[in-house]
């Protein structure tokens, strides 16, 4: 984790809350009957989340840093019937590895199978989290990477994908094709 991210954890996650309140911008966004992508699962969300909208699984995005006294534990969301997948991903640089994006989709997948929802997220529900999003879209309903970016961004219009997180959509797109035509 670097410095800077870390130091710029808070003054941003006040600027989310902060936009929340002046524009129209929701804490979270229901993607299809699976998927529900969001900002930090804050503890007050927690009822919400569980018995309204039925989240069973959690992808977490984010360092355990910008998680800690502010979310749930693992074990705390297992008391609740949720399972949670951490794949730690740092904020502002980075896009989630392809490892972590095939291990996020399998994850919503399986989930998706039991006709569970899941709660995808990093600080924002912005960047991180949305590039797993936009690669399990593509996977599902078997999109190229602006139909899967477009959809995402109608059900959550301030999305920020930029050319990191467009060049990891794209990869995973490729491996999608490349397992089609070895088929698998």
């Amino acid at each position: 984790m670097s410095l800077i991210t870390k130091v710029l954890f808070y003054p941003t996650l006040g600027y989310n809350i902060l936009m929340t309140y002046v524009t129209n911008r929701r804490w979270y966004d229901r993607i299809d009957e699976t998927v529900v992508l969001g900002a930090l699962p804050l503890r007050s969300w927690n009822k919400i989340l569980v018995e309204e909208e039925k989240i069973r699984g959690i992808v977490t995005l984010n360092e355990d840093f910008e998680t800690e006294g502010i979310t749930n534990s693992t074990e705390e969301w297992k008391s609740l019937g949720v399972e949670q997948l951490k794949l730690p991903t740092p904020d502002f640089v980075a896009s989630p590895s392809q490892e972590f994006i095939n291990q996020g989709v399998s994850f919503i997948l399986k989930h998706r199978q039991q006709q569970h929802s899941v709660y995808v997220h990093c600080k924002a529900g912005r960047t991180r989290s949305a590039t797993i999003v936009a690669c399990y879209l593509m996977k599902v309903n078997n999109w190229n990477p602006q139909e899967a970016v477009a959809f995402v961004e109608s059900k959550r219009p301030h999305i920020w994908l930029r050319e990191k997180q467009l060049d990891s959509i794209n990869i995973y797109y490729d491996y999608l094709k490349h397992c089609k035509t070895q088929g698998g």
